[in-house]
């Protein structure tokens, strides 16, 4: 049987024993977890935490599992928040690692021999980019696109879109996940910290409504600098027409298109959200899939905007400032060239999609069976769940529309089965997942469903 067999038949067959947290916590662990809560924020490393029952400390990960330091074992769709494309620990990408460290593992942000050549491989493959510039993460992607959008047209206004998310910086932290409805275009900062200033330069829209859209576009045509959009934001899906509108809305009114394909970059195709979807972007930023799981992002687009930052220029009218001390670090660079060397290789994106496919088919079945009233979506390697859905989202507020509480609560029972999810986002599927990985996965989904 393949990953695109029978769902169902998957679904029958029972875990591993080994699967999922059903006994007590190691010694080594809960001492870990103590040091974590004393000198950590939370006891975390970010802005996320799960039950006291559910959590754990990563040991180790290959393929599309991983191991606590209690030696529990986990399916994994989360994958670095989409990062791991290729799995965990893949043996190419451990190599060019390798291969690195021995020829030094950092020379500032100076020209070296893997960033020159994974500069032009992406160029070659993402339609849009002429020029670009490495960072170390999406959210300085994101940061420097906007900056290279306003330093291009002089004016200072971004629309982005109810629901997405472009980082963690100021111009991004602004209805990302609103408690409240925003009131178009104002929008609901996240986060305390964030500048009035910050915020007044943030234009809010709804997804997939080209209306919404236009409308305020044409308002702020004046002082819209750029239009930045999640191609499929989060876990919603275009609409037919969705992104070529925003396209012309963009020429209409004479802003920039940005792309943020942090996430459906090197996902849905070798050129991105823009080749699947064939529309094209201004800049496009880039992050997560292609360092392999090390930290690299990066910008690029037109080459007379992108020109902007050229150091030879600073000091001129226009010059932007685009730098970083760890920019084509050569270690994620060379993780870079690796993976990308295994995407391009034939039936890659087929094989992708399938297990997505494969995944959703199955998860449906199996909440059928149960009687249970929630929707299995997404696109290609992508998919949630979401109870209370009758269907395919079209924007935040029919995500926001479902029962969150009771996912988050039915997220951690996953957790709790071995089958690892970020409590209540979106989950992804790499091509390191196997049958093997599917059916055990089944078997925590069925588990999980008998106590809800």
């Amino acid at each position: 049987m393949t990953a695109q067999g029978d769902s169902a038949a998957l679904a029958a067959r029972p875990a591993p024993a080994t699967l999922g947290r059903h006994g007590r916590l190691s010694k080594l662990e809960q001492s870990e977890f103590d040091i974590a809560k004393a000198y950590l924020p939370g006891g975390a490393l970010g802005g996320n935490a799960l039950a006291e029952d559910a959590k754990f400390v990563f040991a180790e990960a290959k393929g599309a599992r991983f191991k606590d330091t209690s030696g529990n074992q986990y399916v994994d769709y989360c994958l670095g928040s989409g990062a791991m494309v290729l799995g965990h620990a893949h043996p190419a990408v451990q190599q060019a690692v390798i291969d690195q460290v021995a020829k030094g593992t950092h020379y500032f942000a100076y020209l070296n021999e893997p960033a020159v050549k994974l500069a032009a491989q992406v160029a070659r493959h993402v339609p849009c980019v002429e020029k670009l510039r490495f960072t170390v993460s999406g959210s300085e992607a994101t940061f420097h696109a906007m900056r290279l959008a306003r330093g291009f047209t002089g004016r200072e206004k971004i629309m982005k879109f109810e629901g997405a998310y472009h980082g963690h910086h100021d111009y991004a932290q602004v209805s990302t996940a609103p408690k409240r409805e925003s009131n178009f275009p104002e929008g609901v900062p996240d986060t305390a910290g964030i500048p009035k200033g910050a915020r007044d330069t943030l234009l809010i829209a709804r997804y997939n409504d080209l209306d919404c859209a236009r409308q305020i576009a044409e308002a702020n045509r004046d002082d819209l600098a750029a239009i930045i959009v999640e191609p499929i934001q989060r876990i919603i899906s275009p609409q037919p027409g969705f992104l070529a509108g925003l396209r012309k809305i963009a020429d209409d009114v004479g802003c920039l298109l940005i792309f943020d394909e942090v996430v459906t970059g090197w996902r849905l195709a070798l050129g991105g959200a823009q080749e699947h979807f064939g529309v094209m972007p201004d800049l496009s930023t880039f992050g997560k899939v292609l360092g392999g799981g090390l930290p690299v992002g990066g910008v690029g687009g037109r080459a007379d905007i992108m020109d902007q930052c050229d150091p030879g220029k600073k000091g001129q009218a226009g010059f932007v400032y685009q730098n970083g001390t760890l920019n084509g670090n050569p270690l994620g660079m060379a993780a870079a060239l690796a993976t990308l060397a295994e995407l391009e290789k034939p039936g890659t994106y087929e094989r992708l999609f399938a297990i997505g496919e494969t995944l959703r088919q199955g998860l449906r079945k199996l909440l059928a069976r149960h009687g249970i009233d929630a929707a299995i979506v997404g696109y290609g390697p992508m998919w949630h769940l979401l109870f209370g859905a009758k269907g395919e989202p079209r924007d935040y507020r029919d995500i926001q529309a479902t029962d969150g509480k009771k996912l988050v609560a039915f997220d951690m029972e996953l957790i709790r089965q071995g089958f690892f999810v970020l409590p209540g986002n979106r989950r992804f599927v790499s091509l390191a997942h196997t049958d093997q990985d599917l059916e055990a996965s089944f078997a925590a989904f069925d588990a999980a469903c008998r106590k809800l």
